[in-house]
C-alpha cells in the first residue's frame, strides 16, 4: 500500500504499527502524568476515544478474529520515564504498487504484539508551489523523484518514534497533492513498519532500519495495480495515469529504486501473496524482540510485562495461532 497516510502506523503500530496504531488521545503530553493517561490500568474499561484516529479513518486493524491498534501507544518505561529499549523498525521498499502496504498489514497481524505503528512515505510529500501545484494537475510533476519527499521531517520524525516518543504527522491528500490542514498525533510501538518507495534512498533513514525488506513485483502486475488505485481512488484519467508511468513512475523504478534491492535483508517476491517469506519475516522479528526483552533489568522486565497485560486487555482475547492471511482490508 502506498496510499496516502495509512500509516500504518498499527499498534498494528497504525499509526504506531497497523503496521496500524491507535490513537489514545489527540493531545500530546509530557512526563508522567502523560504517560498515566495513556496506558490504562488492567481491569480498567476501553474508552471509547481510544478508538478514533481521525474524523475520515479508523485506528484499527479489524481481522476475523480480533482487532489490532495502528496508532501506537506507550512501549516500556522504567520507574524514571525513560523507554527501557527502542522500538524495532521494519524498512519496506519497493516500486509503486508492489504490494508493500499489503506486506505490512500481513506482517503486523502475524507477528500479534499489541502496539506497532505502520509509517507511510506517502505522508510526507513536501509542500507544492503554485507552480509545482499546477504541473501536478497537469500529470507533469515528478512524484518518484527523491527530491519529492521531505527527508530532513522523515527522519526526526522516525527517529522520535523509534525512541518512544510521540510525534505529529502529516496527512497527504492524492486529489489536491497537498496536506490537509490537521496532523496525526502518533505514539510509541513496540515495532514500527515503514514503507514507501524511497525507503532506502536517505543514508540517515538507513541508520534508523533494524530490518530492510525489498517487496519485489512485476512491473506489469505495478502498472495494472496502479491503474485500478489512480482511477479509482484518487480521481485520475488513464490517459494521465500511463503518461505519468511512462515519464516518470518507470524511469524512477530504474534509476532509484531497483538498485537500493541490494542494501535489503531480504527479498520478498510477489508481495502479500508469500506467506513463506512473511512468516520468516515474523520469526526473525520475534527473536529480536525476545533478545531486546533478555537483556532488560528484572524490573524493566516487569513493566514490560504489565504494559504487554494492559495490552492484551485492550485488544480483547486472541487465538493461539495469528500466522494466517488478512480477510479485512483497513480503510
Amino acid at each position: 500500500m502506498s496510499s496516502g497516510s495509512d500509516m500504518s502506523l498499527l499498534d498494528c503500530t497504525g499509526a504506531r504499527i497497523s503496521g496500524c496504531w491507535s490513537l489514545r488521545s489527540d493531545r500530546s503530553g509530557s512526563g508522567e502524568d502523560s504517560l498515566d493517561r495513556l496506558l490504562p490500568h488492567a481491569g480498567a474499561p476501553r474508552r471509547k476515544s481510544a478508538t478514533s484516529l481521525s474524523k475520515t479513518e479508523p485506528p484499527l486493524l479489524r481481522t476475523g478474529t480480533r482487532t489490532i491498534y495502528t496508532a501506537g501507544r506507550p512501549p516500556w518505561y522504567d520507574e524514571h520515564g525513560a523507554q527501557s529499549k527502542e522500538a524495532f523498525v521494519i524498512g519496506l521498499c519497493g516500486g509503486s504498487a508492489s504490494g508493500k502496504t499489503t506486506v505490512a498489514n500481513k506482517i503486523i497481524e502475524a507477528l500479534d504484539v499489541p502496539w506497532v505503528v505502520l509509517l507511510s512515505m506517502d505522508s510526507f510529500y513536501k509542500v507544492l508551489s503554485p507552480e509545482e501545484q499546477l504541473l501536478a494537475a497537469q500529470n507533469d510533476y515528478n512524484f518518484d523523484h527523491p527530491g519529492a519527499f521531505d527527508f530532513e521531517l522523515l527522519v526526526a520524525t522516525l527517529r522520535k518514534l523509534k525512541q518512544g516518543k510521540s510525534v505529529k504527522i502529516p496527512v497527504y491528500d492524492f486529489t489536491t497533492h497537498g496536506r490537509q490542514k490537521d496532523w496525526k498525533n502518533v505514539y510509541g510501538a513496540s515495532v514500527i513498519i515503514f514503507e514507501g518507495i524511497m525507503s532506502f534512498a536517505d543514508k540517515e533513514l538507513l541508520q534508523l532500519l533494524d530490518m530492510k525488506i525489498f517487496v519485489d513485483t512485476d512491473s506489469d502486475i505495478r502498472l495494472v495495480r496502479r491503474l485500478r488505485r489512480d482511477i479509482t481512488e484518487r480521481g485520475r484519467d488513464i490517459e494521465g495515469v500511463i503518461k505519468q508511468y511512462n515519464k516518470f513512475v518507470k524511469p524512477a523504478f530504474e534509476q532509484y529504486i531497483e538498485p537500493t534491492m541490494r542494501l535489503a535483508d531480504i527479498v520478498v517476491p510477489r508481495g502479500g501473496g508469500n506467506m513463506v517469506a512473511i512468516d520468516l519475516i515474523v520469526q526473525h522479528v520475534h527473536s529480536q524482540l525476545e533478545e531486546s526483552s533478555a537483556r532488560l533489568g528484572p524490573a524493566d522486565a516487569a513493566a514490560a510485562s504489565d504494559a504487554q497485560r494492559a495490552g492484551e486487555l485492550a485488544a480483547g482475547p486472541r487465538p493461539a495461532h495469528h500466522h494466517q492471511e488478512q480477510r479485512d482490508e483497513p480503510r
